[in-house]
């Protein structure tokens, strides 16, 4: 077919030129002067491509002047001058082939304003609208970014296993992987399921982090990172949590906190330059469209330096605040969402890193203090969201690691292999993880985090 994307036609064609486009109709009007102006879209870009139709084409009556929001065609013509407001060229129809129809008595998606709750139920085809595709591409250029970043500085991509046995996080909020019928299970001796005649002979679940394994590779390789998904069975419907969702995790041998704050907040940076960059249009849609404060949160955060900020201190400025808080403040509690966001919107006014967290709050593996008290593990906080990465450096000490685990009701022999590190060739290391669908709310604006990944899995939903 030899097909154009439509952003090529719009941004880099000219006047003159031949081109063969292929997309779905957003709109078409028929003139009574005997011709039909219609609007494509192909995903390449916010913007659609006016066509121009007219009568003397074979299939005008029977086909074009029939079409309607969602049918598919494939142009050729000439690119002509535009004669409208809002683009430079248009597509002077040679020859339209409509290669799908929808009715537009039962499309869904039609030219008009549809609610977020009712795109859900349509997530087959919300992507066709431009608040959806604006998300896809913007998700696209951070995932990009998000390997670029990695791969210039060294960091080897590794894959991590989605079935695990190990529970990184300690919380037990785990989807069990089994064959084992139903009700059925086999039972031991005393009455208990015997997971010996499951498919891996044991317990085992899908992953809510790939860090474990990750720091095994980094403490051979240096620097490493995954990026793939993860799964919490969290029972929290809320506009900030997913069921299934994507991680990206960094891991750095010979690296304390203080690294890797800093390497988070230069990621950070990165990201969100490219995204300015490379989708201008998208941004410039939800600054106007979704939230109007997205561009200039974002250019604030490129041009500040990240707060760095213990605990213990922010701990003592949110009790002397004198605000009302929904959730109790105090030293060994954990920060809520409308901490952070204090911290981060009115003390600050910019992105802050907290750091030193109480042990008794924190997982098992993060680097206890010399105090005794508290890990060294710090949160990377942003206006809007709060928490937008969570990392630590790794106990590399083995008796204080299987300390922390007895402590923490975990046993250390189950992590045999994980504790191995620290028996042969222990080094500081350290690293955190980011939520790919956090930080795509946080750059687009969206309200709910289930309208940054094309199918969400949330607390009983699992369509599509």
């Amino acid at each position: 077919m030899n097909r154009i994307l439509v952003k090529t036609v719009l941004e880099n064609l000219n006047p003159g030129s031949t081109a063969t486009v292929g997309g779905w109709v957003r709109t078409c009007r028929v003139s009574k002067g005997g011709f039909a102006f219609i609007t494509i879209n192909d995903g390449s870009c916010l913007a659609a491509l006016q066509i121009v139709a007219d009568a003397t084409l074979a299939n005008y009556e029977g086909e074009i002047v029939k079409l309607s929001a969602g049918c598919s065609v494939l142009v050729t013509g000439e690119v002509v001058e535009s004669q409208g407001k809002g683009q430079r060229v248009e597509l002077k129809a040679g020859e339209l082939r409509v290669l799908g129809w929808a009715d537009p008595a039962d499309y869904p998606i039609q030219p008009k304003h549809h609610t977020m709750e009712f795109l859900r139920t349509q997530a087959h085809l919300r992507a066709r609208t431009n608040t959806f595709g604006a998300v896809a591409r913007v998700r696209n250029a951070v995932s990009a970014a998000i390997h670029e970043f990695f791969q210039s500085r060294g960091f080897i991509y590794l894959h991590t296993p989605i079935i695990t046995a190990s529970d990184c996080e300690g919380a037990g909020q785990l989807f069990r992987v089994s064959t084992l019928p139903a009700g059925q299970e086999p039972k031991d001796q005393a009455g208990a399921i015997d997971w010996s005649q499951d498919f891996f002979a044991r317990k085992a679940y899908l992953t809510v982090s790939g860090q474990l394994e990750a720091e095994t590779y980094a403490c051979a390789l240096g620097n490493v990172y995954t990026f793939g998904p993860t799964f919490r069975a969290e029972n929290s419907n809320t506009p900030r949590h997913l069921a299934e969702f994507w991680m990206v995790e960094p891991e750095m041998a010979f690296c304390d906190l203080q690294g890797d704050a800093r390497v988070a907040e230069e990621f950070l940076k990165y990201v969100f330059s490219a995204v300015l960059t490379r989708c201008p249009d998208d941004m410039q849609f939800f600054n106007e469209r979704v939230d109007k404060t997205v561009l200039a949160t974002m250019e604030h955060v490129l041009g500040n330096d990240f707060v760095r900020l213990s605990y213990t201190e922010a701990v003592d400025r949110l009790v002397k605040s004198g605000k009302t808080w929904n959730y109790p403040i105090q030293w060994g509690l954990d920060l809520q969402t409308e901490h952070e966001r204090y911290i981060t919107e009115e003390v600050f006014g910019k992105p802050v890193i907290i750091s030193d967290y109480p042990a008794s709050i924190k997982a098992f593996y993060m680097r206890m203090n010399d105090d005794q008290k508290t890990v060294a593990a710090m949160d990377v906080l942003v206006p809007r969201i709060g928490e937008i990465i969570g990392g630590s450096q790794r106990e590399d000490r083995l008796d204080v690691l299987n300390e922390r685990m007895r402590a923490m009701n975990l046993e250390p022999d189950s992590y045999w292999w994980y504790c191995d590190l620290r028996r042969y060739g222990s080094v500081p290391h350290a690293g955190f993880g980011l939520g790919l669908e956090r930080v795509v709310q946080f750059i687009t604006g969206m309200a709910n985090i289930r309208d940054v990944i094309p199918y969400p899995r949330t607390p009983r939903s699992a369509e599509f």
